[in-house]
C-alpha cells in the first residue's frame, strides 16, 4: 500500500449495520452465460422485483459498464480479464453496501469468473449459468452481433470464435429455452439466501 494512503474502514459505517438497516444481507449474483442467453434480461427483471419488495439491488451489466467505467477496454481476451476484474471490485464495495448485485457478464472463462469469486469472497458470490444453446442465442440475437461475427465482421466472439466455458457447479443453473424471463427471475429470486 501506498505510504499517503491511511485507510479509513474502522470509521466507516459498517457492513452488518447497513445489513440490519436493509432487512436483508449484501452479496453478488454473476449472471454468466452466452451472449443472447437472457442474462441482462434476467438481471433486470431480478432487479426490479426486489426492488419491489423492498431488497437493496443493483445491476452491472455489460453493456453499460463498457460505456464507463471500462470504455477502454475491448474484447481482447486480457481485456475481458480486467473487465471482469474491475466489475468484481465494484460489485464486492456494493455488496459491502449491503446491496444484491446482479452482475450480468458474458466472463467466458472458469479462471475469470475463479478470479471474480476470489476479489468478492466466496460467502458472497453467486454464480447462476444463463444456460442457453447457442442456437436459441442466435434466434434471440436482438443486436445482430452472432450475424456479424459468423460474416467475420467482429473478431473474438464468445461462442463464434473464441471460446465459453461453462461453469462446472454453479450456485444455480437456469435453462432460459425452458423458462420464461418471469420464472427464471423468480427461480433465483427463491435461491438466494437472503
Amino acid at each position: 500500500m501506498a505510504d499517503n494512503i491511511h485507510p479509513i474502514y474502522d470509521r466507516l459505517v459498517q457492513r452488518k449495520e447497513r445489513e440490519a438497516a436493509n432487512g436483508h444481507r449484501g452479496g453478488v449474483v454473476w449472471l454468466t452465460g452466452l451472449s443472447g442467453s437472457g442474462k441482462s434480461t434476467i438481471a433486470a427483471a431480478v432487479e426490479r422485483k426486489l426492488f419491489e419488495r423492498g431488497v437493496f439491488a443493483q445491476v452491472l451489466d455489460g453493456d453499460n459498464v463498457r460505456n464507463g467505467l471500462n470504455g477502454n477496454l475491448g474484447f481482447s481476451l486480457e481485456d475481458r480479464k480486467e473487465n471482469t476484474r474491475r466489475v468484481a471490485e465494484v460489485a464486492k464495495l456494493f455488496a459491502h453496501a449491503g446491496a444484491i448485485v446482479l452482475c450480468s457478464f458474458v466472463s467466458p472463462t472458469r479462471q475469470m469468473r475463479a478470479e471474480v469469486a476470489e476479489i468478492v469472497g466466496s460467502d458472497d458470490y453467486f454464480e447462476v449459468y444463463v444456460n442457453t444453446p447457442l442456437a436459441v442465442c442466435e434466434q434471440r440475437d436482438v443486436k445482430g452481433l452472432y450475424a456479424k461475427a459468423r460474416a467475420g465482421e467482429l473478431k473474438n466472439f464468445t461462442g463464434i470464435d473464441s471460446p465459453y466455458e461453462a461453469p462446472v457447479q454453479p450456485f444455480l443453473d437456469l435453462k432460459t429455452a425452458e423458462l420464461t424471463v418471469d420464472q427464471a427471475a423468480e427461480q433465483l429470486i427463491e435461491s438466494l439466501p437472503l
